[in-house]
């Protein structure tokens, strides 16, 4: 699944970047010393209890730490995560409303929907990358029979057409589902719902035969034994499920796919604040025991300078267009 750059698409992502750099190096204001000396609002452009929103209640608790003052949660989803982030980048850039924006919004989104509320490279700045993880192929412990991938496959064809679930179309586990489809050779047919928390009843209800979502979304669940976890598409196995293949290993090559998040502002908010975040993320990603509840949760705590989240984004941005267009999906 790597993304081929001509040397001309090589220099728009770089002068893409540099432009963003520019938005980075804001002139100081006296206020900016004393930040944050009230609540700060983070966005999370998801529904409570999926991934973004379990992980970033954990970061949030730790900036709170940092900070000594409240980091507190606002859960605004809806069409792919846009209304979140445009919210992020629609509000004052002082450094008090922050975002969870995640592979989506930097690199999916603006190749899915035809009109988009906000500029991807233009209205939001990271201050840090803040996790990754892996997808994770699962299916009903009580209605489907696989135990493997080639198992599941053999039982897919012999249906003759299966559905999957995702939070949505354009997510990454939408698209991780059609990449599935294509090189399994399976009709499978898409069923987007709001996120886990509607993907999972409906799985475990028979309605959905599979879903390869985000690992930290169905930990428990398949740690009580209703959901079976049968590969997950990291490059090398997960540290927590040592017994579930690799998607290479279950025999699906090229399907390394994370999913993954940085905390954003708004274009123009000062360089100082962001800096102060990045900053405690690094410290936040040093913590071992945060690394290990991360873990226990599906995912890996990560930290970046701005410059490299851009850069990560550029190159993510490259290959999830070509994704993208294999798909066919778009949203009006």
């Amino acid at each position: 699944m790597s993304g081929h750059r001509t040397s001309s698409t090589r220099r728009a992502f770089l002068q893409s970047a540099a432009g963003a750099t520019l938005l980075l190096a804001t002139g100081a204001r006296a206020d900016e010393k004393s930040w944050p000396d009230h609540p700060v609002r983070i966005v999370i452009p998801y529904p409570a209890g999926g991934s973004t929103d379990v992980l970033s209640r954990i970061l949030a608790e730790h900036l709170k730490d940092i900070f000594g003052q409240p980091f507190v949660i606002e859960n605004r989803p809806g069409a792919g995560g846009n209304i979140g982030i445009a919210a992020v980048t629609a509000s004052a850039a002082d450094g008090y409303t922050m975002g969870a924006a995640t592979i989506g919004h930097f690199a999916i989104n603006q190749f899915l929907y035809s009109k988009m509320p906000y500029d991807a490279e233009r209205d939001m700045v990271p201050a840090s990358l803040t996790w990754e993880l892996p997808n994770v192929f699962v299916v009903a412990a009580d209605h489907v029979p696989a135990k493997t991938v080639p198992e599941f496959l053999a039982w897919a064809k012999q249906k003759g057409r299966v559905n999957f679930g995702s939070p949505g179309v354009g997510t990454s586990p939408h698209l991780s589902g059609v990449l599935f489809a294509k090189r399994a050779g399976i009709d499978a047919v898409h069923v987007p719902f709001r996120g886990a928390a509607q993907t999972i009843p409906a799985m475990l209800a028979g309605d959905v035969n599979f879903a390869i979502d985000n690992l930290a979304s169905y930990i428990s669940t398949i740690d009580s034994g209703k959901l079976r976890a049968l590969a997950v598409t990291s490059a090398q196995r997960w540290p927590t499920m040592p017994n579930v293949p690799t998607m290479t290993e279950a025999g699906v090559k090229d399907f390394v796919v994370t999913s993954w998040a940085a905390f954003v502002f708004p274009a123009g908010t000062p360089r100082s604040i962001i800096d102060k975040v990045s900053a405690a993320m690094r410290k936040i990603a040093a913590d071992e025991g945060l690394q290990k509840r991360f873990l226990v949760a599906g995912a890996r705590c990560i930290a970046s300078t701005p410059e490299e989240a851009l850069a990560y984004a550029a190159r993510e941005r490259a290959m999830w267009k070509d994704v993208v267009a294999l798909s066919g999906a778009k949203v009006d």
